[in-house]
């Protein structure tokens, strides 16, 4: 019994790691998101989570502010994404990269990976100059890219699209464990072994190096970095009892030059290992750990500071325990007609038609009630290109008994009309696009996921959509169910 409580004692978890925890979970409180597969696109997903948190994890209740910040550049009329710059800079101002330390869950997972029992590397004169990778990602994969496909009418986050850990692990991986979206293996291509690929460098290199990716690779942090110094909470070192003995440098993980600067993570490790008590917590003394600059308080005042503390903490709790119960049991999808799951009306668009001399648009939900096959599609996407024969087939299999219309993104939209001449000339499937920013695929719960393709009955109700590739069988299953 004694053995047990030594255990525990020796395994009870630091303050920090617990806000860590509790972080986690509170940005991950759709834990029913887990049991039907689906990525919660509630109003309240329009909060940004201070650190990387993936938009598309089965569990996320809110978005990432990166993901949110490369979408918001290449938004419509090129117009400055004041909301996300003023999120973003509204944590850096108040918290700085204490966020890394303490609120983001994919530091969290890194944190917990390096405690597996290995050799480590430490952090060396090589380390620290690998850190300025994340200036080169932020510039390039943060700015530049998002900011050059703007002008082509085309949304890429290539951040979160080429290299972004926790889009792969908590995304992507979080949804093809659920059985519900089997078909999505259907669209997995070389993009998704290229991420897949980077996630396990990442996790491999958490197991070695400490912060492996906070450190060399995350743009979201190296921006909270900068406002390290002047951020509302932070560590701050009162010089004139610093002694410059360089044990707060020794015993900080991160490649920090100083104590505070961009690579600082706010641990607070280096607190207690200060000979003379110059390195404090600046902020509410009633949210931090007791202490000034000038050393200890008395006791009357750290009484105070307690109460206040329990009282942060069990607000906090109401909060997670009100948003667990929010997500999981109050937010459900509305009761309405109108919607893009299964058993609600296809909401209706007018489609511009390819492969048509009509001059007027083609109404996907009010076509002489006959059963229709919406699919979108694109001719810079391989599965999309490799499943329209079994659409080709059908539309004539079916013919005056469904109607099938395939509608293009609008990225290269250039290529679709000698695509559609070259490969189905006379096609009973008709070709059409939607408006220059994809709004109808959007409006139909579309997201990174080519091809897409719902099934609607008679009266325009939904009934089977395959988010991904979806092969003839299962498809002509789909439309037969439709006419029944």
């Amino acid at each position: 019994m004694m053995k047990i409580k030594e255990w525990f004692a020796s395994h009870k978890p630091s303050k920090r790691r617990l806000i860590q925890l509790y972080a986690a979970l509170l940005f991950n409180a759709n834990l029913k998101g887990f049991g039907n597969g689906r990525i919660y696109r509630g109003s309240l997903k329009g909060i940004c989570a201070p650190g990387i948190n993936c938009y598309s994890c089965p569990a996320a209740s809110a978005a990432c502010p990166l993901g949110s910040l490369q979408n918001a550049l290449t938004a419509a009329n090129k117009s400055i994404p004041y909301y996300m710059v003023g999120i973003i800079l509204l944590y850096a101002l108040l918290l700085g990269r204490w966020i890394c330390g303490f609120l983001c869950p994919f530091g969290l997972i890194q944190d917990l990976i390096y405690k597996i029992k290995t050799p480590k590397i430490k952090k060396n004169r090589f380390t620290k100059i690998l850190s300025k990778l994340k200036y080169v990602i932020l510039a390039v994969f943060v700015f530049a890219l998002p900011l050059i496909y703007s002008f082509r009418e085309f949304v890429l986050p290539a951040f979160c699209k080429y290299i972004c850990p926790a889009g792969t692990l908590e995304g992507a991986v979080g949804l093809l464990s659920n059985p519900e979206n089997e078909n999505m293996f259907s669209m997995l291509g070389p993009l998704f072994t290229w991420k897949f690929f980077l996630l396990v460098v990442f996790m491999l290199g958490a197991v070695f190096i400490y912060r492996f990716f906070c450190r060399f690779f995350c743009p979201l942090g190296l921006i909270y970095g900068l406002f390290n110094k002047i951020s509302f909470i932070g560590v701050s070192v009162e010089n004139d009892k610093c002694t410059e003995c360089g044990r707060c440098l020794s015993v900080c993980k991160m490649d920090i030059s100083k104590v505070g600067d961009t690579e600082c993570i706010q641990c607070g490790d280096c607190i207690s290992e200060c000979p003379t008590s110059a390195i404090y917590r600046r902020g509410p003394r009633f949210l931090i750990d007791p202490g000034t600059p000038n050393g200890k308080i008395d006791e009357k005042t750290a009484k105070k500071n307690r109460i206040g503390q329990r009282i942060v903490a069990a607000i906090l709790a109401v909060i997670l325990c009100g948003a667990l119960v929010y997500y999981n049991f109050i937010d459900k999808v509305p009761e309405t007609t109108t919607g893009a799951e299964v058993g609600q009306m296809c909401p209706d668009d007018e489609i511009s038609l390819y492969n048509s001399d009509q001059t007027f648009g083609f109404s996907v939900t009010t076509t002489n009630s006959k059963v229709r096959v919406i699919n979108f599609w694109g001719t810079w996407c391989g599965p999309c290109v490799a499943e329209l024969p079994h659409f080709d087939e059908l539309a004539s299999e079916f013919d005056g008994k469904a109607v099938f219309i395939a509608i293009h993104s609008s990225y290269a939209a250039d290529t679709a009309l000698d695509f559609i001449h070259e490969n189905y000339p006379d096609s009973k499937m008709l070709f059409g696009q939607n408006d220059e920013s994809d709004s109808y695929f959007y409006a139909l719960g579309g997201g990174d996921t080519w091809p897409m393709t719902l099934v609607l009955d008679s009266e325009g109700v939904i009934t089977a959509r395959f988010d991904g590739s979806v092969d003839y069988e299962t498809l002509k299953a789909a439309i037969e169910n439709a006419l029944n």
